[in-house]
């Protein structure tokens, strides 16, 4: 994707033609069974530099896109970012948004009107839009790509924030709204108010309102409107318009936008749901969401994310720029953070640091457990360490880290109630410290071969044989053929009479 292709990102439309021109959208245009054939077919192509469409979907009008944040080189280079540096911009970016959250320039704009309204169902039927059920225990379809946007009964301020959505009816979800989150608090002001909590779903945006959803609560105080950070994603204030409900705002660029309530204490059967962990979120009664209307562009195009890598990098990118931001402000020397895929983008981070004292890699462990709660492990590693190299960080383990001095555990703290080893988002947490000791002696001195360039040097590489043999069978083939041998020597006669 050229420079001079770069789309708008406060819309995905734009989004995706832009994909489209630069060879980076897939059209499946054969027919998919939403139900689980349409997330498989996507899996094919799961961490490729190009994102998928679905054009025709079986019983549906309107296409489904995925894969926008399955590879981070085109979320890289969407974004305008080395890929190597995702975090540290998006740190930057929301760092930008933390220095000033009530600037004019990153306030959210409301507008009269905007593309999301250019239809409106006569008769709420959720059962017209393309949603998708994943995985095949899934406890039915699910939006999982939708962006809440409420506004605190008490205190005003606008939040945002991805849950899961289970379809149950034509105007009915259920949802989960996981614990920690701001959109909680504002259910229970609501509750004591004696109010049903009203906000709007919207569905198909750019990153930049993705990011700003996705951004941990720990970066993000109550009382700051997030939305903002959208804001400084596209470049210019992030535009809303009113819903039909009073005190309902939508997204004004979404493909979709819904308009919900929730009546506090009313609750339903949720689940299960393929989860970041990789395993089903189990069925428990969650709140009952009733929607109220659906608006909609006069062509959308509905976003689902396939778990897997789309999840991990969408929550992890958001996860390494928080850690970074505030271990860095806190331990001298930290360079850069990794959620590994391993850790399901979510419970592992891997933290490169430059040591400038003795102690300060056990003081990032505890400063990213602060700053990240859902993480469950933390890996301390030198700057010489390629945190992105699963082998470089197990090799640094391996030889750097002491299991006397250099491990620490919390045996009993606040974790992410999805992962089955914190059951009521209660548990236990380690830390590695797999850095050199301090200061460096030479016996941890790397091994290095001085660089040269093969550049002038006459080379013959030589085209892979296909290996129809094994390389043992196929160099005797060839001994046999240089002495003449034949391939198959005669039997001998056993002398009975034929």
């Amino acid at each position: 994707m050229s420079e001079a292709t770069h789309a708008p990102l406060h819309d995905l439309g734009l989004i995706i033609e832009t994909l489209d021109k630069a060879g980076q959208l897939i059209r499946v245009k054969s027919e998919v069974d939403p139900v689980h054939q349409l997330a498989s077919v996507a899996s094919h192509f799961e961490g490729r530099a190009q994102a998928v469409l679905f054009e025709k979907v079986r019983g549906h009008e309107h296409p489904v896109f995925t894969g926008l944040y399955w590879s981070r080189a085109l979320l890289s280079e969407l974004i305008g970012a080395d890929e190597k540096k995702l975090a540290s911009h998006i740190s930057g970016k929301v760092q930008q948004w933390q220095n000033d959250p009530h600037h004019k320039a990153v306030e959210p704009l409301v507008v009269e009107t905007g593309p999301v309204r250019e239809y409106t169902q006569p008769v709420v039927d959720l059962f017209k839009l393309p949603i998708p059920t994943h995985a095949e225990r899934d406890g039915g379809p699910y939006i999982d790509a939708g962006i809440v946007v409420v506004s605190d009964p008490e205190t005003g301020v606008r939040n945002a924030s991805i849950q899961r959505f289970m379809l149950v009816d034509r105007d009915r979800l259920h949802i989960n709204i996981d614990a920690g989150r701001h959109l909680q608090m504002a259910l229970d002001h609501a509750e004591r108010r004696g109010e049903t909590l009203k906000f709007s779903l919207n569905i198909g945006v750019g990153p930049g309102v993705h990011f700003a959803a996705a951004t941990p609560a720990e970066a993000a105080p109550p009382d700051t409107d997030e939305l903002g950070i959208a804001s400084v994603f596209h470049g210019d204030p992030i535009e809303l318009v009113r819903g039909n409900v009073p005190g309902v705002e939508l997204v004004a660029h979404a493909q979709y936008s819904l308009e919900c309530e929730i009546v506090p204490g009313e609750v339903a059967d949720e689940g299960p749901f393929a989860e970041v962990t990789g395993y089903y979120a189990k069925v428990a009664p969650r709140p009952v969401v009733h929607v109220l209307a659906v608006h909609h562009r006069a062509n959308p195009v509905f976003q689902t994310i396939i778990c897997g890598k789309e999840v991990w990098n969408s929550a992890g990118v958001l996860g390494e720029a928080s850690v970074l931001g505030s271990v860095s402000k806190q331990v001298p020397g930290v360079k850069d953070v990794y959620f590994s895929h391993g850790g399901c983008g979510f419970y592992h981070a891997v933290v490169q640091i430059s040591q400038k004292r003795a102690g300060w890699a056990q003081m990032a462990v505890l400063s990213a457990f602060a700053a990240f709660p859902p993480l469950k492990m933390v890996t301390v590693v030198d700057d010489d360490v390629d945190i992105r190299n699963a082998s470089d960080v197990e090799w640094a383990l391996t030889t750097r880290l002491d299991p006397t001095t250099g491990v620490i555990i919390v045996p009993a703290a606040f974790g992410h109630g999805l992962n089955p080893t914190f059951p009521n988002y209660f548990g236990a947490k380690i830390g590695f410290n797999a850095t050199h000791p301090f200061p460096k002696t030479y016996s941890y001195e790397r091994v290095r071969l001085k660089e040269y360039s093969i550049d002038g040097l006459e080379i013959e590489i030589p085209e892979p044989v296909p290996p129809t043999q094994s390389l043992v069978d196929r160099w005797t083939a060839a001994e046999r053929a240089e002495r003449g041998s034949p391939t198959d020597a005669p039997k001998k006669s056993s002398g009975a009479a034929t």
